[in-house]
């Protein structure tokens, strides 16, 4: 909507009841204000206007019915309604008044007009001006939408299941995320430490195009050897399809299809033999390639997502497919992650506008892996099967930021003796919005 000539930016759009979609903002001065092209825009971020209720300053015009031009534009509203006749008989044409009623455009481009039903009207001694001394001519412009869940200022989204939803139409988002991992195998403990930063653009109401870049660090330790190493990890190009959206009042129900292709642009950074004899291990040349910081080669993810809120309540899940190429004869095994979501919202307990909400969140995921390979081999012992839970904070601190945080453990977890155990999984993330 911020898009639109007369619309002010974003953050000068006041939500005044987010369950009734009640909005509130002062249109730019100087700028025609149109109610169909309102609809328009709201309805490609998703929402349907119900109404428009219009304050409007200006001189009274009669030319035929009764107008009001406003000062700056010289656009004029056509004044309509039962109560026309016995108000306009108290004021002469050419006064200085204020008017308020629904707002509607009248017939089609280009000879449509705007139309505003009478509901108060008042004279008024001086043109209204604003903060920076601008003649102003409409204040108050209250909309009311049908179905809150379109791309507002901040996007809800959970935290490590694959959310159908979008940024925000023609927008995007940046977010860096740091992740601790503890894992171990037998005797070998490794605490990793990464950072990925994933960047997003939506340039169309169904598609929106991601890229996520990691970085990470390792440190390993046995009885009698410890090393580290770090690098860049493989970049990941996404492309997001949302193919389904229903919205209701104070609920939203989402479904996409994400495609994902793994660039083998990693630094290979895993131990050699005189770093980690790994003498204990059956295939200790998988295992050191595990440290490395990167599951393999090129890949190609496949994940199909859904979600549905309703109240306080939101929950969906993704299923993601993964297969992998190897990279100098190795790769971790092709996976099947099932990952779902729920989500409550906490505070505040009086639900009227957005921002200031802290949600809490519970994940799990479900994940099965084949075979891996080390100097193209098969690895026999190098699958698994994993179940995590994953309780989880989110806060929406303002429209453009949202802080969070997660801890990922295992519940069950049965695993070949080549395949690295991971304990727990930290991760705390921001995203902005832009």
């Amino acid at each position: 909507m911020s898009r639109l000539d007369f619309a002010p930016k974003i953050d000068d759009i006041k939500v005044t009841e987010i369950k009734r979609g009640l909005g509130v903002f002062t249109p730019k001065p100087g700028k025609a204000a149109s109610f169909s092209a309102l609809k328009a825009a709201l309805k490609k971020a998703g929402y349907t206007l119900d109404s428009a209720e219009i304050t409007v300053a200006g001189i009274l015009v009669r030319d035929g019915g009764w107008s009001v031009e406003v000062e700056q534009s010289k656009q004029r509203f056509v004044i309509e309604g039962d109560l026309v006749q016995q108000t306009m008989g108290e004021i002469a044409a050419g006064s200085r008044v204020e008017i308020t009623g629904d707002w509607q455009t009248l017939g089609k481009a280009p000879d449509s007009r705007e139309s505003i039903r009478l509901r108060t009207l008042k004279r008024v001694e001086a043109a209204p001006v604003n903060n920076d001394g601008l003649l102003t001519g409409i204040s108050n412009l209250q909309v009311a939408l049908h179905g809150s869940g379109g791309e507002t200022s901040m996007p809800v989204a959970p935290v490590r299941t694959t959310s159908p939803g979008l940024t925000v139409y023609k927008g995007g988002a940046i977010m860096p995320r740091y992740y601790y991992t503890r894992q171990h195998l037998g005797g070998l403990k490794i605490d990793s430490h990464g950072l990925r930063l994933g960047v997003f653009y939506t340039p169309t109401l169904t598609l929106q195009l991601e890229a996520e870049i990691p970085f990470h660090t390792t440190r390993f330790e046995t009885q009698s050897d410890s090393g580290s190493g770090r690098g860049l990890g493989n970049i990941t190009l996404w492309g997001k399809y949302r193919f389904y959206r229903a919205l209701e009042t104070w609920g939203d129900k989402q479904a996409a299809l994400r495609f994902g292709l793994e660039l083998p642009t990693g630094k290979q950074s895993a131990p050699g033999e005189a770093e980690l004899p790994a003498s204990e291990f059956a295939s200790p040349e998988f295992v050191r390639r595990q440290l490395g910081g990167i599951d393999g080669g090129f890949a190609v993810h496949t994940d199909a997502a859904y979600s549905q809120a309703h109240h306080r309540w939101i929950y969906g899940a993704n299923l993601q497919g993964t297969l992998r190429s190897e990279r100098d004869g190795f790769r971790l095994g092709h996976e099947l992650r099932l990952n779902t979501d729920l989500e409550y919202v906490l505070l505040p307990f009086n639900y009227r506008s957005p921002t200031k909400e802290l949600f809490l969140i519970l994940e799990t995921t479900t994940l099965l892996r084949g075979r891996g390979r080390a100097r193209g081999q098969t690895v026999f012992g190098s699958s698994a099967a994993e179940f995590y839970l994953a309780p989880a904070l989110q806060y929406i601190a303002t429209s453009r930021v949202v802080l969070e945080a997660s801890l990922q453990f295992p519940v069950a977890h049965s695993a070949g003796a080549q395949a690295l155990r991971t304990d727990k999984n930290l991760l705390i993330g921001i995203r902005y919005l832009y």
